[in-house]
């Protein structure tokens, strides 16, 4: 018999309550609020949007920290394709104006509204939560394009963490990609999220050895690489449950099987060099997950 009931999983696939909803909107307008009435900040071209599971809509009860990306749009950083040059696309001059600049000043900024609440991280700015509100992770980031030899391009975004790293990613997309995923699988991509997030809390609540690689982004990407017949020809939570899990661990069983899987953003590869995890990692963790559910 499996470790979890379908009573259980159906409970798990709910999103958060109307209560912890309110607090995950308040930390997102309050922080709208502080960039659009900063003295620096407000003269500039600045978009502040939800990114992460608050914004996918597959975050979880008791886990719903808000990640907010504060972005730069009077300059963009960019790629354009090998052997063509910045005039190629009539690209200007680099703007003096850094992005660890604009860190510092929206951390100015946060301070003046959040006080001692603020805390600067390598990737991000990390405002504490409160009966109020709940935590936020807030990334500073600038726009960036990548172009195509034809003229056109992509927009995402891109930072730089302090510890000099270069982080580029495609939050729009993602988002867009999710609910069509959604649309297409009768509301049970995110659902089925919401179970596996669950479910690696759970893991790790019960003293399994979880391979802190294994991410919540992660798990919200292999899902959106599961064919839509798992979420739709099966019955029960039980079912799509088991079901995803033998399909992607038979296909992370080699490199060749997996090799185009991408984010939900369709923009980056999921198994790149750059990771933190990797195809092993993965396929580590889902037989361990198979073993812990007793399939």
């Amino acid at each position: 018999m499996a470790r979890y009931s379908e009573e259980t999983l159906n409970n798990w696939r709910k999103p958060p309550s109307p209560t912890e909803e309110t607090k995950l909107s308040n930390i997102e307008r309050m922080v709208k609020e502080c960039i659009n009435e900063d003295d620096t900040l407000k003269s500039m071209e600045i978009k502040t949007f939800g990114q992460g599971s608050y914004a996918n809509d597959t975050n979880v009860r008791l886990n719903s920290d808000v990640d907010l990306n504060v972005q730069y749009t009077d300059g963009f950083y960019f790629d354009i394709p090998s052997g063509m040059t910045r005039s190629d696309f009539g690209l200007n001059n680099p703007s003096s104006y850094s992005a660890s600049e604009f860190k510092n000043d929206v951390q100015s900024a946060l301070v003046r509204r959040f006080s001692s609440d603020v805390r600067r991280k390598n990737k991000c700015l990390a405002i504490e939560g409160n009966t109020n509100r709940v935590g936020a992770d807030v990334v500073p980031t600038w726009e960036y394009r990548r172009y195509v030899e034809d003229g056109s391009y992509v927009k995402g975004v891109r930072f730089f963490a302090d510890n000099g790293q270069t982080v580029t990613n495609f939050p729009i997309q993602h988002i867009e990609n999710g609910i069509e995923k959604n649309r297409q699988t009768q509301r049970r991509f995110k659902r089925l999220t919401r179970i596996y997030k669950r479910i690696r809390a759970k893991m790790i609540e019960d003293a399994e050895n979880v391979n802190g690689n294994i991410t919540s982004f992660l798990l919200e990407c292999l899902l959106w690489n599961v064919p839509n017949r798992i979420f739709n020809d099966y019955e029960t939570w039980q079912d799509r449950l088991r079901e995803s899990i033998a399909f992607l661990c038979n296909n992370t069983k080699t490199k060749e099987d997996c090799k185009n899987w991408c984010e939900v953003s369709g923009l980056l590869y999921l198994f790149s060099n750059d990771r933190k995890w990797s195809r092993e990692n993965v396929n580590t963790y889902l037989l361990q997950l198979w073993r812990y559910l007793e399939y």
